[in-house]
């Protein structure tokens, strides 16, 4: 059986939040969606240049965003409210982020085309698995990270600052401040020195 608990006096989302199994097809859970989607989609539908509006959804969508936020269109997430982003974000093309637990972006993070951020995740049992259950974890990105193009950071992983994720990986578990890494799994290759 899967190992995470479940506690029936918690709402579905204070058990998303907390890391305990929650109902993904819960009616308030759902409610809130619809509403982030629709938010994105109206961000999506913005003309480029008409940055200040961007900026005015952006605050919408995000529980807090600092700023000269840049994120090109689409940009996609789940609920948006678990969102916290620092000062000068920059996110590319085509980012996904399933915000189901706390993701948390530092000061001065870029962010390449195509990255996925996904706190969501499955119990491994089929029998839980299809009754809608799932589980999330957060994910914490420091100051000053980049992140390479096409890369997938799953839940419950924490960047440090100063890193450079390279393009192409998987970031399953933590990636200490002040390297360079790379891969699938995502590995170490070598210091960084940021002074």
């Amino acid at each position: 059986m899967n190992s995470i608990k479940n506690s029936p006096e918690l709402s579905e989302i204070e058990k998303a939040l907390s890391g305990e199994l929650y109902n993904a097809t819960d009616k308030e859970l759902i409610k809130m969606r619809m509403l982030c989607k629709d938010l994105c989609f109206e961000y999506n539908s913005i003309k480029p240049s008409n940055l200040k509006e961007r900026v005015r959804i952006l605050n919408k969508i995000f529980n807090s965003i600092g700023s000269n936020p840049v994120i090109e269109q689409p940009f996609y997430c789940d609920y948006g409210k678990n969102i916290s982003s620092g000062d000068n974000l920059f996110i590319n093309h085509n980012c996904v982020i399933l915000d189901c637990a706390n993701v948390t972006i530092g000061n001065n993070v870029f962010i390449a085309p195509n990255c996925g951020f996904y706190t969501a995740g499955h119990p491994l049992e089929y029998s839980v698995r299809n009754t809608g259950l799932e589980y999330a974890k957060p994910i914490t990105i420091g100051d000053n990270v980049w992140i390479g193009a096409n890369t997938a950071v799953l839940g419950g992983v924490c960047i440090g600052s100063g890193s450079v994720i390279g393009a192409g990986s998987v970031v399953k578990n933590d990636i200490p401040p002040n390297v360079l890494a790379f891969g699938n799994p995502c590995k170490v290759i070598k210091n960084i020195n940021n002074t």
